[in-house]
């Protein structure tokens, strides 16, 4: 099994061994959590402190359940009530954190590096939960896995990021992971948040939704970052949603065994309607499922463990 790293920061540095060896570590961890117990010794003793710095549900929620199944202990740090409000560094509180013993920091910022800041000192291991812009690892990673889960492979296959790329961290995971692995990337939507720079990474650009959607065996879908952009990168919602949405009137344009993807949380009626989200090509709720096996698969790595006492 090639894993040898203390951290998990990104997926631009690790090799297609290293993102496989998570894959197939998260395979034997589904099937943990297909049993009457679905917990596992491999972290009993550690501390896992969850460090979001920036909202999160599905992420804070899956980290902290992944690493109870791991029979870790967890504090939830909340950002809001602590000391970073009264201007205390982001190090200080690191430094705090593990002068208590913390084993893991699962770290959401949002500023870009936050995560390879930490990695430079902190003697815990470092997760990057979403930093900034930048990246979102743990993300990527459990979208290629639904993606092989699905079928079967990735290498070959041609898929399609649909929506804002230029501010999104899981588009930039996606794109690392899918091309290591060997997928055809095809990006899509508003030239202003599609840039020509991104076939620099091998993908291929396009603005027109017919074309990136018509031969894709998996189309995934992302959310407008509000959050992250200027108001002015589109006239408006409705506009994106008529020239950009997947929505019932571009149902012939989508292969039958296409699979329907979308990190979350989804806006219905803007980048993807129900007729998709819900329908039998949607694997988004499969997403959230993997993300548990995958988190597992993570923290077990770095912590040093191997497959066989995934049994245990």
């Amino acid at each position: 099994m090639p894993w040898n790293r203390r951290h998990l920061l990104d997926l631009q540095s690790l090799t297609a061994g290293e993102i496989s060896a998570v894959l197939d570590t998260a395979a034997h961890f589904k099937t943990v959590g297909e049993r009457s117990i679905k917990k596992v010794p491999a972290l009993r003793g550690k501390t896992v402190v969850n460090l979001f710095v920036e909202p999160s549900t599905r992420t804070r929620i899956s980290f902290e359940l992944a690493a109870l199944r791991l029979s870790a202990d967890v504090i939830q740090f909340s950002a809001d009530a602590s000391s970073l409000k009264k201007g205390e560094s982001l190090k200080d509180t690191v430094r705090n954190l593990e002068a208590l013993n913390a084993d893991f920091i699962i770290l959401r910022h949002s500023a870009s590096g936050a995560p390879h800041f930490l990695a430079r000192f902190a003697q815990a291991h470092i997760v990057n939960a979403g930093d900034g812009a930048h990246e979102h690892p743990t993300q990527g990673l459990l979208d290629v896995f639904t993606i092989r889960q699905e079928k079967g492979r990735v290498a070959g296959l041609n898929v399609t990021i649909l929506g804002d790329i230029l501010y999104s961290r899981v588009a930039r995971s996606n794109i690392w992971a899918l091309r290591k692995l060997g997928a055809h990337v095809t990006l899509c939507g508003p030239p202003t948040l599609v840039p020509r720079v991104f076939e620099k990474l091998g993908c291929r650009v396009t603005w027109d939704l017919e074309s990136a959607i018509r031969d894709a065996d998996v189309i995934n879908l992302l959310r407008i970052q509000h959050e992250r952009q200027r108001k002015t990168m589109f006239p408006s919602i409705g506009e994106y949603a008529g020239l950009f949405g997947l929505n019932h009137s571009r149902r012939h344009l989508v292969k039958p065994d296409a699979l329907i993807m979308h990190p979350g949380p989804i806006n219905r009626g803007v980048e993807i309607d129900n007729s998709f989200a819900d329908g039998s090509q949607s694997v988004i709720l499969d997403q959230v499922t993997n993300g548990l096996a995958v988190r597992m698969a993570v923290l077990f790595l770095i912590n040093g463990g191997r497959k066989e006492e995934i049994a245990a």
